[in-house]
């Protein structure tokens, strides 16, 4: 949209203008060393690539990556809590961990060095989302084994920035802040942002009226369509941050604020691949698949071939060596099946957002009544006056003409949902629960 705030330039860093042969004889003298580092020092690995019946030996060129075997999440968690360090405990510096809500959580470590290297991609991403040296930046993501908050508060305080730890929770305060310190930046998940401009129009500020001028926005998939409603509704840049625990955290990729067209994926560190997510075969830039990476620089905790479920496409860099990888359309293990047809929350979103009464907060309620399953959207209302009957077959209707699929859709009064504090859950399966009359005290379970 128009009427953004200017954006002060910034130089990038020599490897964000280096010549792609340059980038990829980096990656090439990285890989080997990462190979053997994994292999030399973690149990898993020489046991993973001995029963494939490859050594890194065996890597020549960065072609040979598809001959060493993946590894999955199940993989972490069978070697919990540090079956996958490759270093010896005393030099380990720092331990994040995932929520482990679905089972034992995913354990991850860092070495001095490593925590360097990511404070540096974070700079990076942060540099590229628009945030600039003396920036104050207030940061909702969380703080704990969370990735988020502590991989931000790193990274920009590498770039130079005034880094103001909010962390998540308590919106009110959150709003009170923003109008006291008067940050520039706001890290956050988009679904939390959104709850923290509906507590400023509660409280009678006016969104636009902050002093902010970017959002770094990450950890959950948002459409195109959520980042028009947040510039529209704040005046504000927002971009995307992308990362993973398991990989590093927040900033391995990045969008450019002045491109939004992709993020970029800090290839020196990371190296991506777009496979079948049936097969496994290594598929073509451009194509849509699975995204799976390999670190380049960790010692605590190689990843080889990491499969992130994340379903993406990999496209050339603009403005950079770097690829960008498309927004993502959602993960494998989120993509709901409904008499047979493919939908994911990402897709209700893009939906959602072209209804108008209709609010930015929703889940999805999958349940199974018969031999059926069946999908009730549950949205909110944007306001008393919504007509919410005539919203809700709107949104039906346009679900089922673009991607047809037949669903409920129950429109709440404005407030009816309860808001995220940090990474939306827009899956709610009540499949298995033997009475789903009632969805009045339904809690979300993670994916």
């Amino acid at each position: 949209m128009t009427g953004l705030p200017q954006i002060p330039p910034a130089d990038p860093d020599p490897m964000e203008q280096a010549p792609v042969a340059e980038l990829r004889a980096l990656q090439t003298e990285r890989m080997a060393w990462t190979l053997s580092h994994a292999y030399a020092n973690v149990p898993h690995y020489r046991a993973a690539f001995d029963e494939a019946g490859v050594h890194p030996d065996d890597f020549k060129e960065l072609a040979d990556l598809r001959l060493f075997p993946f590894t999955a999440k199940k993989d972490l968690r069978a070697n919990y809590p540090f079956g996958m360090f490759a270093v010896p405990r005393d030099e380990v510096a720092r331990v994040h961990a995932s929520s482990g809500t679905t089972g034992k959580a995913t354990v991850v470590g860092y070495t001095k060095a490593d925590l360097e290297h990511w404070a540096a991609v974070g700079a990076r991403s942060l540099r590229a989302a628009g945030v600039r040296s003396g920036d104050r930046v207030h940061i909702a993501y969380g703080y704990g084994l969370f990735t988020g908050g502590l991989g931000v508060h790193y990274g920009a305080e590498a770039l130079g920035c005034t880094v103001i730890p909010v962390s998540g929770g308590m919106t009110a305060r959150q709003v009170q802040l923003i109008q006291d310190f008067e940050p520039e930046v706001i890290c956050v998940t988009p679904s939390y942002l959104l709850a923290i401009v509906d507590e400023m129009e509660r409280q009678g500020v006016d969104p636009r009226s902050t002093s902010l001028r970017v959002a770094v926005l990450g950890a959950e998939p948002w459409t195109d369509a959520m980042r028009a409603e947040i510039e529209e509704r704040l005046g504000i840049h927002a971009v995307d941050i992308y990362g993973l625990s398991e990989v590093m955290g927040p900033g391995v990729g990045n969008e450019d604020v002045a491109e939004k067209d992709g993020t970029y994926l800090w290839e020196d560190y990371f190296y991506p691949e777009i496979v079948d997510p049936e097969t496994g075969e290594v598929l073509p830039d451009g194509e849509r698949g699975e995204l799976v990476f390999t670190s380049l620089t960790k010692e605590a905790m190689p990843v080889i071939r990491y499969r992130t479920r994340d379903l993406t496409r990999l496209l050339p860099g603009l403005s950079r060596p770097m690829r960008r990888m498309e927004r993502i359309t959602g993960r494998s293990d989120d993509m709901m099946i409904v008499r047979g047809v493919n939908l994911f929350p990402s897709q209700v979103e893009e939906e959602l957002l072209t209804v108008d009464g209709l609010a930015p907060h929703f889940v999805c309620v999958l349940t199974r009544p018969g031999r059926l399953d069946e999908l009730c959207v549950r949205v909110e209302a944007r306001d008393a006056g919504v007509d919410r009957e005539a919203a809700g077959a709107r949104l039906a209707y346009g679900v089922k003409e673009k991607f047809g699929v037949t669903i409920a859709v129950d429109v709440l009064a404005p407030g009816g949902l309860e808001r995220s504090q940090g990474k939306a859950q827009r899956i709610l399966d009540m499949r298995d629960m033997r009475d789903t009359s009632d969805t009045s005290e339904m809690r979300p379970t993670e994916k």
